[in-house]
């Protein structure tokens, strides 16, 4: 936020398109840092930051915004400059009733709680949100593989080859796959169909292995074996476990094409697929649609 500020000390009006190119030249941001998106994929990281620096400071009444996209310092931000600050962060800009009233919520106004935690952090609210997405979806794919190491071996491979319909394989439930495999080895081996047509066949591998006992190279040779005796060049590998470096780096080569999916990956699929799991609550994030507003 203050090298923003030094930046339109001027008193001109600034694009912030421009005001974002000249702050990434200043603070030696990279073009590739430059292109680094946010975890969803919504926005460039270094761009998000800009845009809520300059809210929280418009908010703070230190600059102003005369019109979309353009933003010029406010005599309170002059102010702040002479002051020769060492930096500009939240627990700053609470000085300000404006600012302190645009953070302030209901629930806090009742409660009268301050977060600690926002006045040194230095995520905006999309990384602060996505951030707390991610720790929940770790959580729940860890509660997930835990679960799936429990089934039975016959609900294993409903659940493999229902993930695989859900993906786009096979087509329906009824006709996807054919399980050929014997539930002793707590694994699956089957057939289904790549498409609904059924034009091609990718043969899988499951195991339903405990956390710890990695599948090594060996397994991996034996599969694109049975693969060749199956007469296929397509398969699929999943385990509830993990896979070696040897068994990553293999590579068979002849024309054969192995997909590896361990357990992580497999808990992962779960959840964007939404199988084994339930909607709790959406929350929608909007933006102002400057569209909407614009004058011919």
């Amino acid at each position: 936020m203050l090298p923003l500020l030094r930046l339109i000390s001027d008193n001109k009006e600034h694009k912030m398109r421009e005001v974002t190119d000249r702050l990434a030249e200043q603070l030696g941001v990279t073009e590739e840092e430059r292109k680094e998106l946010l975890p969803s994929g919504a926005a460039p990281v270094f761009y998000n930051r800009t845009a809520w620096a300059k809210t929280y400071l418009k908010k703070a009444g230190l600059i102003d915004s005369p019109k979309q996209g353009v933003v010029v310092i406010s005599k309170r931000g002059l102010e702040v400059l002479k002051k020769n600050p060492s930096a500009i962060d939240v627990k700053f800009l609470k000085q300000f009733s404006e600012f302190v009233e645009f953070q302030t919520t209901k629930a806090e106004e009742e409660s009268q709680g301050i977060d600690k935690t926002e006045e040194t952090s230095t995520e905006t609210p999309e990384e602060a949100l996505e951030t707390a997405y991610q720790k929940i979806r770790k959580s729940l794919a860890q509660d997930l593989l835990n679960k799936v190491i429990t089934l039975s071996p016959t609900f294993f491979e409903r659940l493999v080859v229902e993930l695989l319909v859900k993906m786009g394989y096979g087509g329906s439930i009824k006709d996807a796959g054919r399980a050929i495999g014997k539930s002793g080895d707590e694994g699956i081996d089957g057939t289904i169909k790549e498409d609904k047509l059924g034009l091609d066949i990718i043969y899988i591998q499951a195991k339903r292995w405990q956390l710890g006992n990695t599948v090594g190279r060996p397994e991996l040779q034996k599969f694109v074996g049975a693969l060749a005796g199956q007469g296929a060049k397509k398969g699929i590998f999943i385990t509830t476990s993990s896979f070696t470096r040897d068994a990553l780096d293999y590579a068979p080569r002849n024309e054969t094409k192995i997909v590896l999916i361990d357990g992580q990956q497999l808990a992962q699929y779960m959840i964007d697929y939404n199988l084994g799991v339930t909607s709790l609550n959406n929350y929608e994030v909007k933006r102002m649609d400057s569209d909407y507003f614009g004058e011919e």
